[in-house]
Parts: C-alpha cells; sequence; structure tokens
C-alpha cells in the first residue's frame, strides 16, 4: 500500500474528529443558559477554572521550558522539539476540555430544568463530553503526523534507522536516534498530563472534602447547597481535574500506546531481529493508520447518541452501545488494514514472531480491545450499585462509619484479582501471535478509540456539575434527579476509562521495557532478577507508588483541612448564613484550593521525574530496569485498587441517597456513614489512581531518553562497582 496515502487516511481521519469536536463545541454554547441565578453560578465556576488553569500552566511553562533544554543539549534538538510539541498539544487538550465543560454544565441543568426528559438531557451532556473526547484523540494524532513526517520523513530520521547511520547529538556526540525524538514527543505528552491530573486532583478532592465533612456530616445541609462556602471550588475542581486532567491523562496513554509500538519497531529492526526495510515501514505505520481507523469508528459511535431522535431512559445502555459500535467498527477495520500492510512481505513476519501471517498484528491489537471492554465489564460490575459489591456497602453503612470503610477496602482489594488475570492473558495472548511488537499492539489497540471512552468520562463530571448549579439555584427536586442519574452512571464509567488508562500502561511500559534493555544492551534482552543491583531496583520501585500514593493523600488531606477550616469559620461568623439570608464567601474557599494545589503537587511530580535519573546516574541502567519493573507490578495493582474502592464509596452513598437501602436516606445515619466512605474514596479515586498510570510511563519514558547517557556515565560503573 502507498504510505503517503495512508498518512494521508489519518490526517483526514484527524480533521473530521477536529471539525465535529469545533461543531459541538458551538452547538452547546448556543443553547440557552437559563434563569439569571444559573448563569451566575455557571460564571463563577467558568473564572475559578480558568484561573486555576492559567496558573498552573504558568508554572508548568517554567519546568517545561527547563526540561526542553535539557533535552536540547543532552539528546538533541529534534528530541527537544517534539517535546514541545507534545506538552503544547496536551495542554490545549485539557484547556478545550475544560473550557467546554465549564459551558455544557449550565445548559445540561438547563435542559433538565425545561424538558424533563432523561435522554434530551444526557444528549447535552455527551455532546460537551464529545468535545473533549475528539480533541483527545485529534490533537494527539496531530502532533504523531507531525513528528513522524517532519522529523522521521523529511529530517531523514527513518532513513537513518534503515541505513544503520544514526546521527549524533552536536553536543555530547552520543547517539540519537528517531525513538529518541518520539520518546521526546510522548515525555511533553506526560509532564502536561502528570500536572493536569495531580494538580486537578488535589484541588477538587480538597474541596470535595471540605463541602462534604462541614456540609453534610456536621451541618446537615445537602450537597451543593448554596449556603456551603466549598460548592463552588468543588464545582470548579470537577472541571480542572475530572475534565482537563482526564484529557490529558487519556491523551498522554493514547500517545504512550501508539509510540512504544513505533519505537519497538525501531529497536527490533536496528537490534537486527529482522532486516526488511519495507517491514520496517510497514511497522512504523501500523499503530498510526490503525489509531487513525479507530478515530473515525469513533466519530461513528458518537453520532449514534448525537442523532439518534430519542435515547432510552437507560443511560448506561446507550453509551455503552456508543462505545461497543466504536470498538466493533475499530476492529473491523484494523483487520482490512492488517491484511494490506503486510500481506506482500509474508517471508519476513515470522522473524518478528508473527504467527497467523498479515493478521498477526490486528490479532494482537484485538487482544487489547476485548482485554479493555472486560476490565471495563469488571469495574463496573465493582462499582455500580446495581450490582452487590456496592450495595453491600450500602448495606454495611447501617452499621456506622467504620465498617463502611471496612468493606470499601475490602471490595476493592478484591477488584484487583479479575482484571490483572486478564491483563495477563491479554500480554501472553498477544505475544504468542505477533512477538514483542504484538504487546505494543494490544496497547493501542485497547485505546483506538478513546475518544468515544473519553467522551464517555468527561460527560461525568459535566453531569454531577450540572446537578451542582441545579442545588445552588434552587431548581425543583425532578432537576437534581435526572442530573444525579447521569452522575451516577458517570461514576461508573470514569471507573470503566480508569481502567482503560491503568491497562494500556501496563502494556505501554513492558514494550517501553523493551526499547529500553535494547537502548544499552544491545541484542539482549536477558534481565537477571536475581543479579543484587536489579532486585535492589526492583523492591525500591515496588516502594514507590506507595510514596507517590502517600504524597498526594497527603497533599490532599493538608488542603483539604484548611477547607474545613474556613467553611466552619463562615458557618460560625457569617450571620444568617446557614439560614439562607446570606450568601457565604465562595472566593475564599476558591482561592484554598487553588493555592493547595499548586503548592503541594510540585514534589510528587517532580520527584517522578527525577527518581529514575539520579538513581540512574548513580546505581546505572540495571538498577532503573529493576525500578521500573516493581513500580509498574505495583502501580497496576494500587491504581485498580483506587479507582475501584473510590468508586464504589461514592455509589453506595448515591445508592442510599436515592432510597435503595430500606429505612435510610439523606441525613441518616447511614447516609452520613457513606459520606465519610465516599470522603475517604475521594483522593483514592480521583487523585491517587488516575495518576499513577502517569507515573509508571513517565518513568518509563525518561529512563528510554536518559539511558544513552546514564548507561555511559554513572557513579558505580565510574568507581567499578559494576
Amino acid at each position: 500500500m502507498n504510505n503517503n496515502l495512508l498518512l494521508i487516511i489519518v490526517g483526514v481521519a484527524v480533521i473530521l474528529a477536529v471539525s465535529y469536536a469545533v461543531f459541538n463545541y458551538l452547538c452547546v454554547k448556543k443553547m440557552e443558559e437559563g434563569t439569571e441565578r444559573m448563569g451566575e453560578i455557571a460564571g463563577a465556576i467558568r473564572i475559578g477554572a480558568n484561573a486555576f488553569i492559567r496558573y498552573e500552566y504558568k508554572l508548568v511553562a517554567i519546568i517545561g521550558a527547563i526540561i526542553a533544554v535539557v533535552v536540547f543539549i543532552v539528546i538533541s534538538w529534534q528530541a527537544a522539539i517534539a517535546f514541545v510539541i507534545g506538552a503544547v498539544l496536551s495542554a490545549s487538550a485539557g484547556w478545550v476540555g475544560m473550557k467546554i465543560a465549564t459551558y455544557a454544565n449550565v445548559r445540561v441543568t438547563n435542559k433538565a430544568r425545561e424538558t424533563g426528559d432523561l435522554g434530551k438531557t444526557l444528549k447535552v451532556a455527551f455532546k460537551g463530553g464529545s468535545v473533549m473526547g475528539l480533541c483527545v484523540a485529534g490533537f494527539a494524532l496531530l502532533g504523531v503526523i507531525i513528528v513522524y513526517c517532519v522529523f522521521g520523513i523529511a529530517a531523514g530520521q527513518i532513513d537513518e534507522i534503515a541505513s544503520g547511520e544514526i546521527g549524533r547529538n552536536f553536543i555530547t556526540g552520543l547517539e540519537s536516534s528517531f525513538t529518541m525524538t518520539l520518546s521526546g514527543y510522548a515525555l511533553g505528552c506526560s509532564i502536561i498530563a502528570m500536572f493536569n491530573r495531580v494538580g486537578g486532583g488535589i484541588y477538587t478532592k480538597a474541596a470535595d472534602m471540605g463541602a462534604d465533612l462541614v456540609g453534610k456530616t456536621e451541618a446537615h445541609i445537602p450537597e451543593d447547597d448554596p449556603r456551603n462556602p466549598a460548592t463552588i471550588a468543588d464545582n470548579v475542581g470537577d472541571n480542572v481535574g475530572d475534565v482537563a486532567g482526564l484529557g490529558s491523562d487519556l491523551l498522554e496513554s493514547y500517545v504512550g500506546a501508539i509510540l512504544s509500538a513505533v519505537m519497538l519497531a525501531c529497536e527490533l529492526f536496528m537490534h537486527d531481529v529482522y532486516a526488511s526495510t519495507e517491514l520496517l515501514n510497514r511497522m512504523l505505520l501500523f499503530p498510526v493508520i490503525f489509531a487513525g481507523c479507530g478515530l473515525i469508528s469513533c466519530v461513528i459511535g458518537i453520532s449514534y447518541i448525537l442523532i439518534k431522535p430519542r435515547l432510552s431512559k437507560n443511560v448506561h445502555m446507550e453509551l455503552n452501545i456508543a462505545t461497543w459500535i466504536s470498538a466493533a467498527v475499530t476492529i473491523g477495520a484494523g483487520a482490512v488494514l492488517s491484511y494490506f500492510m503486510f500481506r506482500d512481505v509474508d517471508l519476513a513476519l515470522p522473524a518478528v514472531g508473527f504467527k497467523v501471517g498479515a493478521f498477526s498484528p490486528w490479532l494482537a491489537a484485538v487482544c487489547g480491545i476485548l482485554a479493555g471492554i472486560l476490565i471495563g465489564i469488571i469495574s463496573e460490575y465493582y462499582t455500580s450499585y446495581d450490582y452487590k459489591p456496592t450495595k453491600k456497602i450500602s448495606q454495611s453503612s447501617k452499621e456506622g462509619p467504620a465498617l463502611t470503610v471496612t468493606q470499601g477496602l475490602a471490595n476493592g482489594m478484591i477488584s484487583c484479582m479479575l482484571p490483572v488475570v486478564v491483563l495477563a492473558v491479554a500480554i501472553f495472548g498477544s505475544y504468542a501471535l505477533a512477538g514483542m511488537y504484538g504487546i505494543a499492539c494490544a496497547a493501542f489497540g485497547m485505546l483506538s478509540f478513546v475518544a468515544a471512552t473519553v467522551s464517555v468520562d468527561t460527560y461525568g463530571p459535566i453531569s454531577d456539575n450540572a446537578g451542582g448549579i441545579a442545588e445552588m439555584s434552587g431548581l425543583e427536586h425532578g432537576v437534581r434527579e435526572i442530573t444525579d442519574k447521569l452522575d451516577s452512571v458517570g461514576n461508573t464509567t470514569a471507573a470503566i476509562g480508569k481502567g482503560f488508562a491503568i491497562g494500556s500502561a501496563a502494556f505501554a511500559a513492558l514494550s517501553l521495557m523493551t526499547s529500553y534493555l535494547y537502548a544499552f544492551t544491545g541484542s539482549n534482552l536477558l534481565l537477571d532478577l536475581i543479579d543484587p543491583l536489579t532486585l535492589c531496583g526492583a523492591l525500591c520501585g515496588a516502594a514507590l507508588p506507595f510514596l507517590f500514593s502517600g504524597m498526594l493523600i497527603e497533599a490532599v488531606a493538608k488542603a483539604a483541612r484548611k477547607m474545613v477550616e474556613e467553611v466552619r469559620r463562615q458557618f460560625r461568623e457569617i450571620k444568617g448564613l446557614l439560614e439562607g439570608e446570606t450568601l457565604p464567601d465562595y472566593k475564599t474557599c476558591i482561592e484554598i484550593s487553588s493555592q493547595g494545589a499548586l503548592k503541594e503537587m510540585r514534589i510528587p511530580c517532580i520527584m517522578c521525574i527525577l527518581f529514575p535519573l539520579v538513581t540512574g546516574f548513580i546505581f546505572g541502567p540495571m538498577f532503573v530496569a529493576g525500578l521500573l519493573i516493581g513500580a509498574t507490578i505495583t502501580a497496576i495493582m494500587l491504581a485498580l485498587f483506587c479507582g475501584n474502592a473510590g468508586g464504589a464509596w461514592d455509589n453506595a452513598k448515591k445508592f442510599i441517597e436515592a432510597g435503595g437501602v430500606e429505612g435510610e436516606g439523606k441525613g441518616s445515619p447511614a447516609h452520613d456513614a457513606s459520606v465519610v466512605g465516599d470522603t475517604v474514596g475521594d483522593p483514592l479515586k480521583d487523585t491517587v489512581g488516575p495518576s499513577l498510570d502517569i507515573l509508571i510511563k513517565i518513568m518509563s519514558t525518561v529512563s528510554l531518553v536518559a539511558v544513552v547517557v546514564f548507561s555511559k556515565f554513572n557513579l558505580f560503573g565510574t568507581l567499578g562497582i559494576i
């Protein structure tokens, strides 16, 4: 097949997706905001979200500029430019998603107010979410195409790999191949994702915990009650954490999955696993084209909900159908693509482990897709209040907060086993079908329809905001019932999305590990875990996600403590506040969350970048190899536990509020206990869990970029210890 024609197909997919996103953005903005009070509240949320993201991006720009200069000096100018491209596109995706969420939230409330129809309200929320989903995939692929065409083709870095004449850095003299340029792009995406996820997560959970602990359990006023000073900050947090953070997170996962396959194809060729330059070009292009096909499939799946004349009241089913359509069309298009791309290079395929001929990479990608769907189903079972595990947590709430927390911990821990089994089967299956390249195919297969999954994920916080606006505007109870139903489903879809992110991270980390080992061991991919240095690295790596998670939880606790004190102060000192005679000081609460997030996010984010670098320059590459393995294994478990436990606690509370537990409801002792459980789960599901998949990918990418340096220059090697 003509390579230029294939790249044109991806370009068309990007243009189609971004154009559709712009169209949906304009459609949402044209809708009415509702009453004057609704507009005022939405405006306050918008101002708070804009202010926070501006401050955050200023900080990230400074850190990013420093990293770009270091990459330029040590690695290559190509990698430095690619890093900037990745950072800009990832930041843009987060910013666009945050903007549309702050416009869509009040429109969702107004649609529920005007129509009282669940299906019509779902359409508005999903239309807002689709802007984020389409921009995430569209911007990510746009950056991949730019890097591939400018540096791979125009600058000749792919030809350098084919000829074996790799360019060198003009300052350090170290080799600087196309894989380093791709790593630079992935690193740029990862840096933004880490700061958006961690900063937004600390912000939103500090506000949420402050609002819940004082407002609900002490003052016994409803969630999002206008008398609660932390409500606006809480709603701002949904946009900067659950929307901007989510978008940057899954864009980074998507890019990491695609580029891990491209980088692995380069490494396999450079280390003589196969010798066909034609096969090299096909293996480089296949992940990019497959992602383009997936993006077109997502446009079709998203259109199902937006074009269908009348949606049913089964919100979850409608969202699932949109995702299944996207996945099914992707699978079909991938089969055709795989056949036409690899059918005429059959003689070279066995060298790279393709066991089923031209269909091998497609079948490996299908393993990833099926694994993602199964992990989603498992996450739904453990987090939705339609099933037994979450109902058990609701029932436990009748016995008090201690048993609520205990039951939730048990549920979260138990929920880790089945997803890991699915991942293990998928890893082995994809390897058996297409070798190490097959594992990378499974990674981008799992996220090939990311535009649909992000659209479904983003609709959740938009609906959550809509409920807050309904409560603060004093709208009739029926409006809040509609938004609560959408929000409840959103909690489950968010847990499913987090499962996709951590699952793909496991595949991508394994592919990046292979590229990492090739970078300094030549063709020897054996890693001796019994070697004391590697084993020490694995032990330290296993502890690292716990250290990182503890730092994030402590950061949330510090910011939340200040928020609790401020809410109590206002209830105590502002006369007539609890009686509804005067409005609280929302601005101070927003400032507390902003300052807390910006202050507390720096050390965890910088640590995950510096840890592999510092240990690499002291102990050498084998220690870092063990570090990456240990961190990946424990991060997967922790992320699954945090996402599922937190989602289940949240939905257990909502089950009680919906009257699911006989004799209990809002304001009852059981509800108070469930609020405590939800509060415990807040930093787990929305701060720690989503950040862990970024942790392992950013560590893998940083290690891959820097290994060419610290494999030659490290303290233990200089002293002759290794």
